[in-house]
């Protein structure tokens, strides 16, 4: 990376942030999020960063928003952020800043340059999953601030109120976050056989055992399911499990293979199979959870 300036500003109000649907006539203490299936990249930044477009793609979650609808359009609400995951990652924490991308970076600020930035996948990623770098410079950290302000505070405050409402309505909340992970990453089985969804829990501490239990069973009917391996939930589930409040999170990620071709990012001739197996194990989990609170 040079240590040119790259310095930009975005129009946000030329921007759909987030769409939310389904979020009338909730049915079941159930809320679905979906943060790293946006396909929107400001056209200020594309005209700074060192990769097109289609590499970019490689950081998102493609599709997941389309293959979970059919459950949302039951009554469950869904929140599905419109932005690209390479121009900020709301399953961060704010904190998680790597200092080093910026040419003005404040002295006295407070950064985790955790195993993630380090990684280059923090809250603004600085390489695409193919390992290249997507900037040729040094940002703005004016600028990180805009999109932190106008992306990821609009999304979780979102959230938060979906959470809230659904707690006043059934005194209690579960949040599904709904992800895809790569297929290289799931040949980690010493079965050899490969992991097909993975059910990410904290370690079995995000919700009662009895969620996980009737989810695992749920989908294992169809796929390979895993618990926490490769993935034990991130930012989402970690911040918004509060058990005293009866707010409960699961993240559930979808093995790509299944429903896409991976090199060029369409939809294979398997994506309704598969969405119609995952929305009915969200259904299930819906109904269950209504007799599970009672």
């Amino acid at each position: 990376m040079s240590d040119k300036k790259l310095s930009f500003k975005v129009d946000y109000s030329k921007l759909d942030i987030i769409t939310e649907y389904n979020v009338k006539n909730q049915r079941y203490p159930l809320v679905l999020s979906v943060p790293h299936s946006g396909r929107v990249f400001p056209q200020e930044f594309l005209a700074k960063v060192d990769v097109d477009e289609n590499e970019l793609r490689s950081n998102e979650d493609p599709y997941v928003d389309e293959l979970i609808m059919d459950a949302s359009d039951y009554g469950i609400p869904l929140l599905s952020l419109n932005i690209a995951r390479a121009f900020i990652d709301v399953n961060r924490d704010v904190l998680e800043i790597d200092s080093s991308m910026f040419y003005n970076y404040p002295d006295n600020d407070v950064v985790t340059n955790n195993k993630r930035c380090r990684a280059g996948l923090g809250l603004l990623h600085r390489i695409t999953a193919n390992r290249k770098n997507i900037y040729d410079g040094l940002l703005d950290y004016n600028e990180a601030q805009a999109r932190i302000k106008n992306v990821y505070n609009v999304y979780h405050k979102a959230l938060q109120k979906l959470i809230d409402k659904t707690l006043k309505k059934f005194g209690f909340c579960l949040v599904l976050d709904c992800h895809s992970m790569p297929s290289k990453i799931c040949n980690i089985m010493q079965d050899n056989r490969q992991i097909e969804v993975c059910l990410g829990t904290l370690f079995e501490q995000s919700c009662a055992p009895e969620i996980i239990e009737f989810m695992t069973q749920r989908l294992e009917q169809k796929y390979n399911v895993s618990l926490d391996c490769p993935y034990s939930g991130a930012y989402t589930s970690f911040n918004y499990c509060q058990p005293r409040k009866s707010v409960f999170t699961l993240q559930m990620e979808i093995n790509r293979k299944l429903y896409e071709d991976e090199t060029v990012y369409k939809k294979s001739s398997n994506f309704q199979y598969v969405s119609a197996d995952i929305c009915d194990a969200i259904t299930g989990l819906a109904n269950f959870l209504l007799d599970f609170k009672k």
